[in-house]
C-alpha cells in the first residue's frame, strides 16, 4: 500500500472535532439529554474527545458509551475469514430510553457499519433519536445513511483507503489516503 496524501494533521483534526462539538450543542440546544456512543475501535476515543470539548464549551459532562458491533455485521464471515468472531465489550452505563444518542465513528463509507451499530444500539435500549457523527465521510454509500456531523468530506475512489490514526490507538493523530 502506497501513501498518497495526508488529509488531516493533528491541528486540523482538533479543529474539526471542536466544530463538531459546537454543531452537536447547537442542533440539540445544549448537552442535556445527550449520550455519546463510540463505535469500537476509533469511535471510542473520538467520543471521549468530544465529551471533553463539550465540557469545555458548556461545562456539562455528557455520558459516553462504547459499542461493539462485531456480531451485528452483515459481512461477519467475510470479515472474520471463517474464524470465530472476537466479541469486544459493549459498555453503555446509562439508560438510553428517551435520550438523544450521538453515534460516533472515524470513517463513513458504505454505511454498513452504521447500520450494524444502530441494530446493536436498539438492543441496548430505545433512544428518542439517533444522530451520526464521523471524522471522515468518504462517500460510496450502499445504504441510505447520512452523517449529521462530519469533520471532513473526502471524495475517494474505490482504489483508495482512508486510514485514521489516533493518539489513543496509534500514537499519532492524522488521516491519510493510501492507494491499494
Amino acid at each position: 500500500m502506497k501513501k498518497k496524501t495526508e488529509v488531516l494533521d493533528q491541528p486540523a483534526m482538533n479543529r474539526a472535532l471542536t466544530r463538531i462539538a459546537h454543531e452537536i450543542l447547537e442542533k440539540n440546544k445544549g448537552g442535556e439529554n445527550l449520550v455519546l456512543v463510540g463505535i469500537k475501535t476509533r469511535g471510542i476515543p473520538l467520543s471521549k474527545r468530544l465529551q471533553e470539548k463539550i465540557k469545555q464549551i458548556e461545562d456539562i459532562t455528557v455520558p459516553i458509551g462504547e459499542l461493539d458491533i462485531t456480531l451485528y455485521r452483515d459481512d461477519l464471515k467475510k470479515v472474520s475469514h471463517d474464524e470465530e468472531p472476537q466479541l469486544k465489550s459493549t459498555k453503555i452505563d446509562v439508560v438510553l430510553a428517551g435520550k438523544k444518542v450521538i453515534l460516533l465513528d472515524d470513517v463513513l463509507y458504505t454505511g454498513r457499519t452504521v447500520r450494524a451499530a444502530m441494530d446493536a444500539l436498539m438492543d441496548s435500549g430505545r433512544p428518542s433519536q439517533i444522530q451520526l457523527g464521523v471524522l471522515v465521510d468518504r462517500g460510496h454509500r450502499e445504504l441510505p445513511i447520512r452523517a449529521d456531523y462530519v469533520g471532513k468530506n473526502i471524495p475517494t475512489s474505490d482504489r483508495e483507503i482512508v486510514v485514521v490514526q489516533l493518539t489513543e490507538t496509534d500514537d499519532l493523530d492524522q488521516v491519510s489516503i493510501y492507494e491499494k
